[in-house]
């Protein structure tokens, strides 16, 4: 944020007299609570910003110091000073010792709750009386919630029954379901090439063979013969973003004949731009479809469905039961409400999303014009391709600098694919020239000839 534009916002805690270092702070400190300064937000310089307020650096310095002491502002070396609001900070399995202690977080391509959930947790909490005198727990998920979601595809263009939808804790664990179900150790399991990391996870953890589908802005190249299942993503491949069209799907859908095949509808909701395909299980009617509310929604919501042949949902809800016995009953409930505005709700998404990818891809061009990416029909991040293979260094560079994005080998079958980068467009619009700034920084670290402990983050989302 430029100076101008803070001392503006800063106008009305200047005018009531007292010490200016503590206006000043409070100032800051009353956008942050008020949501007009976002976590993340590049604070201008103390120079700058004094100059504009027509005050001392040393009033704006302890300002900005008390405003650290009290954990509203962070600081990195070539990063400046940006919000930090405690409560949007995460604890990691993967942190490593010497890592900045809070950092702006690209590996997880996520949007925060929508306005309308706080609604849809009031209507469940009203609604929940009614399922207190059971035991709460439905293998196959609440039945108001499975009625929900087979109305939510059929109106998608794909007709579903309740019988046909088992409820999951979301896109990833369906296909974990579907692995132990169906995928027998060492067999080989099609899966696109890139992909999201935690479906190969998923295959290395039950020692499947992982056979990578080449994934390019051509499109989906030819699968091999010989698989025993598969996992594609057709509607907002995952990082990539783009959309088979319906030849496509029916040619990749052709040549996995004898293969089990489980579609990713994850994204399915948030296409960008132009109009949708149809659903691949309406071109073959023995697909499993795996779907989420996860991305489109909140993912702080972990609700998510399998849509298959109910004998196979049979098969499915005994392999969960040796992981849990169900989702949460008001989680639930939370997720019908949110079903039934779910037309304005995404509709809302999408422009959010349309607007931030736009600010990242104006902001990446402006400052980092030889990096090449196709924009993105669908989801919420930007695959890019740098002009050398050194993404892993970039991103540990990245670290340095207070910013945590995942380089291309994470999503890759083979750890290659370091010439790419995973940026997601899930931060604010005004965020985008700080991402932008630091990716820049990075880079031009990343050139250095010194050598130095290479991180790819682990957790990814």
């Amino acid at each position: 944020m430029g100076p101008d534009r803070l001392a503006a916002l800063l106008e009305p805690w200047l005018s009531g007299g007292g010490a200016a270092y503590v206006a000043v702070s409070a100032g800051i400190r009353g956008l942050v609570l008020d949501g007009r300064l976002p976590n993340g937000t590049r604070l201008p310089s103390e120079r700058s910003l004094a100059a504009t307020l027509g005050l001392s650096r040393t009033t704006v310095s302890a300002a900005y110091d008390l405003l650290r002491a009290e954990g509203y502002v962070r600081s990195a070396h070539g990063a400046g000073s940006l919000i930090s609001i405690a409560a949007a900070r995460v604890h990691r399995p993967d942190t490593r010792q010497g890592e900045p202690a809070d950092v702006l977080d690209l590996t997880v391509a996520a949007l925060p709750a929508p306005p309308q959930l706080l609604d849809a947790v009031a209507a469940a909490s009203a609604d929940l009386p009614s399922q207190l005198a059971g035991h709460g727990l439905h293998p196959f998920g609440l039945p108001a919630l499975r009625t929900a979601v087979a109305r939510h595809l059929t109106g998608r263009g794909l007709p579903t029954e309740a019988e046909q939808i088992l409820v999951t804790s979301g896109a990833l664990q369906g296909w974990n379901l579907v692995v132990r179900a169906v995928c027998r150790p060492g067999r080989p399991v099609l899966v696109e090439q890139p992909t999201y990391p935690a479906v190969l996870d998923a295959l290395r953890a039950h020692h499947v063979r992982a056979v990578p589908l080449p994934v390019t802005a051509a499109g989906w190249d030819r699968p091999p013969a010989g698989m025993s299942a598969a996992h594609l993503t057709p509607d907002g491949q995952n990082p990539t973003g783009l959309v088979a069209d319906e030849a496509a799907r029916r040619q990749v859908l052709a040549d996995l004949r004898d293969a089990v095949v489980a579609v990713d509808e994850t994204f399915a909701d948030l296409v960008l731009d132009g109009p949708a395909p149809p659903p691949a299980a309406v071109l073959r009617h023995d697909v499993v479809t795996l779907g989420s509310m996860n991305k489109a929604f909140w993912a702080g919501l972990r609700i998510g469905w399998i849509r298959a042949d109910p004998t196979l949902l049979n098969r499915l809800a005994h392999e969960r039961a040796s992981v849990d016995l169900g989702s949460p009953v008001l989680d639930q409930l939370v997720a019908v409400r949110l079903l039934d505005d779910a037309a304005a709700i995404l509709a809302e998404r999408r422009d959010l999303l349309r607007r931030s990818r736009a600010a990242l891809e104006d902001a990446l061009r402006a400052r980092l014009p030889d990096w090449r990416w196709t924009s993105p029909r669908a989801g919420m991040a930007l695959w890019i391709e740098l002009p050398r293979p050194s993404a892993t260094r970039l991103a540990a560079s990245a670290l340095d600098l207070g910013l945590r994005i995942t380089a291309g080998p994470r999503f890759a079958v083979d750890g290659t694919a370091d010439r790419w980068l995973r940026v997601p467009f899930t931060l604010p619009a005004g965020q985008a020239g700080t991402v932008a700034d630091l990716l820049r920084q990075a880079w031009e670290r990343s050139a250095s000839p010194v050598t130095r402990a290479q991180r790819v983050p682990g957790w990814t989302a």
